[in-house]
This record gives structure tokens, sequence and C-alpha cells, in this order.
């Protein structure tokens, strides 16, 4: 096993966590990803929507969170209302409904720069993973377990590789990118 393959874990760590951080990326259709990780303030603590509620998409433009306590239906009201989604909930008692408003072109564009922004974070996670990746490269071959033709070969094969995450980073923004400009 190469150093590149015992590293691989964290490459795959670093385009799992793009993938669920822009899935909260408000686009056309209703998701439970918009909401589910909304800080409630509940039973004394924080914590995510998703864990005190159940959340599911009523049709395309309309998510209902059901609280398994009714209790904190305030509490969930709040949380939501304080939350930069942009979503007015409306509590009927028993379920709270969240219509989504239709996306205007300038909402289109912010939600656009920060997939971006969200996106470039992603490329820089992968180069420190590929700075880290290098490093043991070095200390390997200082450490003579490795030859240094064996360095070069690594190092361009660590390349390829953190040119295939970029690739796919890229590509998840594209399918991204089409859904928020989807009317």
């Amino acid at each position: 096993m190469t150093i590149i393959d015992g590293n691989k874990e964290n490459f795959d760590k670093v385009i799992e966590h793009i993938r669920h951080d822009i899935s909260t990326l408000r686009t056309g259709r209703a998701t439970p990803a918009l909401v589910e990780d909304i800080i409630i303030d509940a039973y004394g603590t924080k914590q995510p929507l998703k864990a005190v509620a159940s959340i599911t998409a009523q049709d395309a433009k309309t998510l209902v969170v059901d609280a398994w306590d009714k209790s904190v239906m305030k509490a969930v009201e709040d949380g939501i209302r304080k939350s930069d989604v942009g979503i007015n909930p409306v509590n009927d008692g028993t379920v709270i409904r969240l219509p989504l408003p239709e996306l205007n072109a300038e909402r289109r564009a912010d939600l656009i720069k920060l997939l971006h922004k969200k996106l470039e974070e992603g490329k820089i996670a992968i180069r420190k993973v590929r700075e880290d990746i290098r490093n043991e490269i070095e200390k390997a071959e200082k450490d003579k377990t490795i030859s240094e033709d064996e360095k070069f070969s690594l190092q361009d094969a660590l390349d390829g590789h953190v040119k295939s995450y970029n690739e796919e980073i890229k590509a998840m923004g594209a399918v991204k990118e089409a859904d928020i400009n989807t009317i």
C-alpha cells in the first residue's frame, strides 16, 4: 500500500463534506437538506432540527416539519425564523409548513456566489490533504524508505489524484449551479 492509498480516505472525506455542504443550498425544489441542520434551542441545549423533528417535502415548493414533541414547536419555529435560509415558517399547531418563495434573479446570483465559495473551500481542503501527503513522501525519502525515483513517481501519482478530485468538485458544482438556475 502506497502513501497515497493510505490517505485516500482523507480525500473522500473532503468530497463527502462538500457534497453535504452544497446540498444545503436552495434550488427551485423543496428538499429537507435545506433546513435539517438549522440549530434549534430545545430541552436546554442546542441541536440540529433533524434531531427533534421529521422533515418531509409535501410538494416541490413546501416542506413540512413535524416535531416529535409538540412542546418544542415554538423553539423549532423560532430557530427556523432566526436562520438565514429565508423561509417564513407557518405553525398550524400540529406541524410547521415552510413554503419556499420563488427564487428571484438576485437571490440566484447570491446562491451561485455562495456555491462557488463552498467549492473553493473544498479545493483548498484538497490542497491541504495533498500538502500533508507530499510531506509524508518527503519524510519517507529522507528516512530512506523510498528512493528519489519513487518519490517523484508518487508525487506524479498524487498530482493525478488531486486533479481527478478537483474535476469531481467542479462537476458537482456545475450540476448544483444548473439546479439553482432552473426555474
